[in-house]
């Protein structure tokens, strides 16, 4: 039996083309070939997506090419892979119309309760994991309580956060750095997956989960064209929407080329893709992702049409939690010690990977890839710089502008969208 759906008042949804139940075949001939349209509906992130081709581009000619070496390429992976886990919470946080300005004391009092377990009395490296994620749990309950049920601004009860849980990792180190952590929590951070289906010259299995990535890819865009095309919801023409998938396609199979070709698939970056894929379905296809969208974008209406405010906030704080822990957990691999300045500044470089990302600083809009493509732009920009040689406070003096300038884009987006009316 076929459900009619009322025709929409906007012009685009009445073309004959559009069907509600379309097979795929339909599919493949509907849609619009206006590159420019296509753009500028969804500015926001179009936007930023073509900001961080160009970055790449520039720093690419401005160090003669050594950003897209092999080695180079790992190496952004492994320095910026806990940035980008802890951005995936905090973009959750933003669109909720909360922050979080705990997230770098969390990772360094995870780290060091991992250090004191596993290097002081010679547990497990698994016991010292646990343990940190664990506490990455309990503090971000800590802040969901006091944020969803006490009703204190997540501004307020998060900067005393930060200030009590760095204390408490100054208590649980002594003040001093623990190291090294045994091999099996090293290969967390700084491990790779290298010849398990051979290669010459290369790693063939990194090639192989490349091109699994893109298959994945191609796949889930084509579903979601289809369910586009049945609610009547404008789509690209399909030669652009074939184009979008080859170059994506290229991009990606560059990306895995030079891993081969390096050290193999870094452990770091399958928990990191992991993270992604699960927290994408999570934001856009379950109730929880739905609620914390409706509840950035109108409480008043969220309240009314009865989610639960004060279950969903606790939640997003413990989520975030748990994130930091993974995040304290990965950087206390990476520089195989705990040290009671970890995580300086950490939730600056998340809260910006937000931002530029596309996140609406009221809340209600951003999405997770955004946010990956935010954090990705601030990593290729240190790394670049660094690269280059530029000074340290040069350095934050650009991350300081970019991120102006992605705010400032948002609120013209806001204008633009209220003028459009």
């Amino acid at each position: 039996m076929t459900r009619t759906v009322p025709p929409s008042s906007e012009p685009e949804a009445q073309d004959s083309t559009a069907p509600k139940d379309v097979a795929p075949a339909v599919a493949l001939h509907t849609g619009t070939s206006n590159v420019r349209t296509l753009l500028t509906s969804n500015l926001r992130q179009s936007g930023i997506y073509i900001a961080f081709v160009a970055i790449i581009a520039l720093f690419t000619v401005l160090t003669d090419g050594t950003l897209l070496s092999p080695g180079n390429v790992t190496n952004i992976v492994l320095q910026y892979s806990y940035i980008l886990i802890l951005a995936i919470g905090m973009v959750i946080v933003i669109i909720a119309g909360h922050i979080d300005l705990s997230v770098g004391s969390v990772v360094a009092l995870t780290g060091a309760v991992s250090a004191v377990l596993v290097i002081q009395q010679g547990l497990p490296w698994w016991v010292g994991v646990l343990a940190a994620l664990a506490t990455g749990v309990a503090i971000g309950a800590w802040h969901g309580f006091w944020v969803a049920y006490v009703g204190i601004p997540a501004f307020i009860v998060t900067l005393a956060g930060m200030l009590l849980f760095r204390g408490l990792t100054l208590q649980v180190l002594d003040n001093i750095s623990l190291s090294p952590f045994p091999p099996g929590y090293g290969d967390i951070a700084s491990g790779f997956l290298n010849g398990l289906i051979g290669g010459d010259g290369y790693d063939a299995f990194t090639l192989l989960i490349g091109g699994i990535a893109v298959a994945g890819y191609a796949v889930s865009q084509y579903r979601s064209r289809i369910a586009l095309i049945r609610y009547q919801q404008p789509v690209e023409s399909f030669p652009l929407f074939v184009a979008k998938i080859v170059l994506v396609g290229a991009v990606v199979m560059a990306f895995a080329w030079q891993l081969a070709h390096a050290r193999g698939l870094p452990i770091v970056l399958i928990i990191l893709a992991v993270l992604i894929l699960v927290y994408a379905v999570v934001t856009k296809r379950t109730v929880f992702g739905r609620q914390v969208y409706a509840i950035g974008g109108n409480l008043a209406a969220a309240t009314l049409s009865g989610v639960k405010v004060r279950a969903v906030n606790f939640w997003i704080f413990v989520n975030m939690g748990f994130l930091a822990g993974i995040a304290g957990v990965v950087f206390s691999s990476r520089s195989n010690g705990a040290q009671p300045g970890a995580g300086n500044m950490f939730e600056l470089d998340a809260i910006a990977a937000a931002f530029i990302g596309g996140a609406a600083v009221t809340g209600g809009v951003g999405t997770v890839v955004g946010a990956m493509v935010g954090g990705l732009i601030m990593a290729v920009m240190s790394n670049g710089m660094q690269l280059m040689g530029v000074d340290q406070s040069i350095q934050s003096v650009v991350k300081g502008m970019v991120l102006l300038l992605a705010v400032a884009f948002d609120v013209y987006n806001k204008r633009r969208a209220g003028a459009s009316r």
